[in-house]
């Protein structure tokens, strides 16, 4: 009997040339921030940015980042950001790697005229993963 040796995975599809490569992660950081910049910059006072929580208002309340706003992502509208900053940078989160309600609010946040990264990891790596301070209740 003969045995197949099974094919590479990972170099099945070679990797982009460094430069490209070098493009597109540098291109990548301009729309994605995690839990650990995020944190080190609130910690040491430099957070130049509005954290928003964009899960439910009742998600929200049973635990949420330290300092976070809630906005829900889907009550996202002209209406409802009307009192946010268009010259500060808005971080948004939603649960975690499985939800793109963060990224959803962060394509509805950017036709709005507003700068916004999305946080990575969510709440999940925050809380759960990082253990940075939560809040719980309404803030």
């Amino acid at each position: 009997m003969v045995t197949l040796k099974p094919k590479a995975r990972v170099t099945a599809t070679p990797a982009a040339n460094p430069a490209i490569a070098n493009a597109f992660f540098s291109a990548k950081l301009t729309y994605e921030t995690d839990p650990s910049d995020v944190y080190a910059d609130m910690k040491n006072e430099l957070a130049d940015f509005i954290l928003i929580d964009v899960r439910s208002a009742a998600d929200y309340a049973k635990s949420h980042a330290q300092g976070a706003i809630n906005l829900p992502q889907v009550n996202i509208n002209a209406e409802t950001t009307s009192k946010l900053p268009k010259e500060k940078l808005l971080v948004v989160y939603c649960w975690g790697p499985g939800c793109n309600g963060a990224t959803k609010a962060a394509a509805k946040l950017s036709a709005l005229g507003f700068h916004v990264k999305e946080m990575i990891g969510g709440i999940e790596y925050w809380e759960d993963k990082e253990r940075y301070p939560v809040e719980r209740g309404w803030a």
